[in-house]
């Protein structure tokens, strides 16, 4: 085997990292790595060999104690010869001393335990042309109006840890769209859509009630509009929404941590930011 070289990614790296996700048919976010990159700048690691990338992964570190790995890919033509492991190890280094969650794929879960990770539920992507159902006593309101600092401070109650460079631009990239629901004068919902390669994602998808989820999804997807969210199966609602609203399970990976798993208000994320960031 020859030596691996690792160094942090490129941008130009980061759109072939997103290309082969793509390959992987994980049906990443078009402009999915301009967000990802203002997340952790350093956490995304690429391996070369004669100074072609031939595998990948990412370790994004938020605030002092949490962390979060994804991306890791090999190149079909490498797999088998012990580079993706080299990255895993890199990674897990730039992660030392934090809680670490990923979302894994069923081929590898496995090996995932093996270094210390344990599931706490599965993502169930639910995908296709939600039918639409009409928002009732909820207001929705453009997420780029409300005040950034209220913004951030919602998505803390369902995510471990402050990621305000990401959630600015993941709220306010031109192609995105995000909506607030406002009940009670009160920030009750939450939910980011953006294109994809086939059709668009949702993600997050926060809100007090189904009802309220239903009436911000309603919101941000046009008519006859294909679109996937990722739906933690340990919220009972949320999975009945899916399915009520005529979505069809695609895709299943396990969210697991080495390290406590993280306390998070969990009923109200009826889908999750993005599976490579968390």
């Amino acid at each position: 085997m020859s030596d691996l070289g690792i160094t942090a990614a490129s941008a130009e790296d980061l759109l072939t990292m997103r290309q082969w996700a793509a390959d992987e048919g994980w049906d990443p976010g078009v402009s999915d790595v301009l967000a990802f990159g203002a997340a952790d700048p350093s956490g995304f690691l690429i391996g070369r060999l004669d100074g072609e990338p031939i595998a990948c992964c990412s370790g994004v570190r938020y605030g002092s104690d949490f962390g979060f790995l994804g991306f890791y890919i090999a190149r079909p033509d490498m797999r088998g010869q012990g580079y993706g492991i080299q990255l895993w190890r890199a990674v897990m280094e730039h992660l030392a001393g934090r809680t670490v969650g990923l979302d894994g794929v069923v081929d590898q879960q496995d090996n995932y335990r093996k270094s210390g990770f344990e599931r706490t539920h599965n993502h169930i992507r639910y995908s296709g042309t939600p039918a639409g159902e009409a928002p009732t006593g909820v207001e929705l309101v453009d997420a780029r109006a409300v005040p950034f600092r209220q913004l951030a401070d919602y998505d803390r109650r369902f995510f471990p840890a402050e990621r305000d460079a990401f959630l600015s631009l993941w709220v306010n990239l031109p192609a995105h769209r995000s909506l607030v629901a406002i009940q009670d004068c009160q920030l009750a919902g939450f939910g980011v859509l953006r294109p994809s390669e086939s059709g668009s994602r949702i993600g997050p998808l926060y809100a007090a009630t189904d009802e309220i989820a239903a009436a911000v999804l309603d919101g941000l997807v046009r008519p006859g509009e294909e679109v996937a969210i990722d739906v933690p199966d340990l919220n009972a609602p949320a999975v009945k929404l899916a399915e009520r609203l005529g979505l069809v399970p695609t895709f299943e990976c396990a969210r697991m941590y080495a390290g406590p798993a993280p306390v998070v208000d969990q009923a109200g994320i009826f889908a999750t930011t993005t599976l490579e960031l968390g």
